[in-house]
């Protein structure tokens, strides 16, 4: 498998680093400074409502989920918030960005042997900055070509990237960690993807079993395998 492949593209966050993690944690603070309002099952399920409605004005990333909580809060409290619990909110987005890039198991070593011998690239999703950010401090900026932040990661957001890279689909190999975005967009175009699954997955990049049952694509447990499955071309 994979002989023909010119170009690599890693997803980043839960692929390369840690990062649904710190939503997790973010939204456990939120339900804590609105329970006075509502119960934490209500909270989260309103904060999940506006997040997935404001997609279309914010994208994805830390900014737009901080707004997200901010209008979840004022709706929760019936515009009763105090400007005290706003700032906290504020201080919770502005800690997420402080969080160090911690890499997941084997990441630099797989970049390190792949990249003399594949175009690699780095496909991600969010807000510009703040995954300009997480590279440059991952220290893995060195490893890759291209560098693709994605509104979304739609079939069609895919075939504009393959055109820009000059390449046929079958040619380009898609790894990461979400089926939604990582996996079956590439497959509905005709390129190849590896999945490596995160033990945390957002609610929105969940996918029914029945969009499986004729997807073909290969899981592995830990990203170092994807070395096993690859031709280490001369």
């Amino acid at each position: 498998m994979y002989k023909n492949i010119k170009t690599i593209a890693f997803d980043a966050d839960d692929t390369l680093w840690v990062n649904e993690t710190y939503f997790r944690e973010a939204e456990l603070k939120f339900a804590q400074l609105m329970q006075p309002y509502e119960t934490i099952n209500q909270i989260n399920q309103e904060l999940f409502k506006i997040e997935i409605d404001n997609l279309d004005y914010y994208g994805y990333g830390i900014k737009g989920f901080v707004l997200s909580m901010i209008e979840a809060a004022l709706k929760l409290s019936n515009n009763q918030v105090t400007q005290d619990t706003i700032a906290n909110i504020v201080a919770i987005g502005k800690e997420m960005m402080d969080k160090p890039v911690e890499l997941l198991d084997g990441v630099e070593d797989v970049l390190r042997e792949l990249s003399p011998k594949y175009r690699l690239v780095l496909a991600t999703k969010g807000d510009l900055m703040d995954q300009e950010r997480k590279l440059e401090k991952s220290g893995l900026l060195k490893y890759f070509h291209h560098i693709e932040v994605m509104s979304d990661k739609k079939a069609s957001d895919y075939t504009k990237l393959i055109g820009h890279l000059d390449i046929k689909p079958p040619e380009f190999l898609m790894i990461g960690n979400s089926l939604k975005s990582d996996i079956l967009p590439l497959l509905e175009i005709g390129a190849q993807a590896i999945h490596v699954p995160f033990h945390t997955t957002w609610q929105h990049e969940e996918v029914h079993e029945k969009e499986l049952d004729s997807a073909d694509f290969q899981t592995i447990n830990k990203l170092k395998e994807v070395l096993s499955h690859i031709s280490l071309k001369s």
